[in-house]
């Protein structure tokens, strides 16, 4: 049998390699991969120096000397922040503006051309998701959103792809009780959706209703980031929110054919009740006071 550890060691010689993190250079740029992913964090609208510096996973000593670089470069300059003398931040000056652009193009040539070399582009690219989510679970954030984003609208189009699948009827959104909008949008309700970086890994909707309950819509967990315990995390935060609004009392429908999502609802305090809407979808239904 082929040893864990050994394994996992080979995939990390494998990424520092292919992504060239050793190199005095990255990307050929004349600066090391650290400075050229403050660079990066900079150029893509990260100002506060202490959030880039916990994005980036960086000590505040190497942070210091990565920024103090940039400057001596003419890339970035840094000040104080105006309500808060105490925090500094940073942005790009036109040089720096520059150099971002090229790195940008490096890094989009060097991805494509990763993809390029394998047959089975999609494969490789859902294997990238899940080794991501699960590295950077401590950093997946919860951020609300208007339920009609860019981001909203991806996580539900996957979220209803699945069922899709995964009910023998299939689904067609037009047929079930899709919430309006504007009833999961405060105050009446929520969005909430799950980012691991960039990318939407989960989400989950608070729908107001004027039937004294309000109902937990679109629960959906990206394949990538199963097992990291997020249902549960978007679930505690769906119910807050609702806590938040007054709501104290809570309804929602699933399918047998997701017994994960029944499983998760029994363990964590809903009981079971009789059908209370229309939906063909559903065939179970559960209540939560709050």
């Amino acid at each position: 049998m082929l040893d864990p550890v050994a394994r996992v060691r080979r995939f990390n010689r494998a990424v520092t390699s292919a992504v060239g993190a050793l190199d005095s250079s990255f990307l050929g740029r004349g600066r090391p991969l650290g400075a050229a992913r403050v660079l990066n964090a900079i150029g893509h609208g990260r100002s506060d120096v202490a959030e880039i510096r916990d994005y980036l996973g960086l000590d505040s000593g190497l942070m210091s000397r990565l920024l103090r670089s940039l400057e001596d470069e003419g890339l970035i300059e840094t000040a104080a922040r105006e309500d808060d003398a105490r925090r500094r931040m940073a942005k790009l000056t036109r040089a720096g503006r520059r150099e971002f652009a090229a790195y940008e193009a490096l890094s989009n040539a060097q991805a494509d051309g990763i993809l390029a070399q394998h047959s089975q582009a999609e494969a490789l690219l859902a294997a990238m998701d899940l080794i991501a989510s699960a590295l950077t679970r401590e950093r997946i954030s919860l951020d609300e959103v208007d339920p009609q984003s860019e981001e909203a609208r991806y996580c539900l189009g996957e979220y209803y792809a699945e069922l899709g699948r995964r009910f023998k009827q299939g689904f067609d959104v037009s047929l079930s009780r899709d919430p309006d909008a504007k009833d999961m949008r405060r105050p009446r309700g929520t969005f909430i959706v799950a980012m691991s970086d960039t990318l939407p890994i989960g989400c989950v909707g608070l729908k107001g209703t004027d039937h004294g309950y309000a109902e937990i819509k679109r629960l959906w967990v990206a394949p990538a980031a199963r097992g990291l315990r997020l249902g549960r995390r978007l679930m505690d935060a769906a119910e807050a929110a609702a806590r938040g609004l007054g709501i104290t009392l809570l309804r929602l429908d699933t399918n047998s054919a997701l017994p994960e999502a029944g499983q998760l609802y029994r363990s964590t305090g809903w009981r079971e009740i009789p059908r209370f809407n229309d939906d063909p979808y559903p065939d179970l239904f559960f209540e939560k006071q709050l």
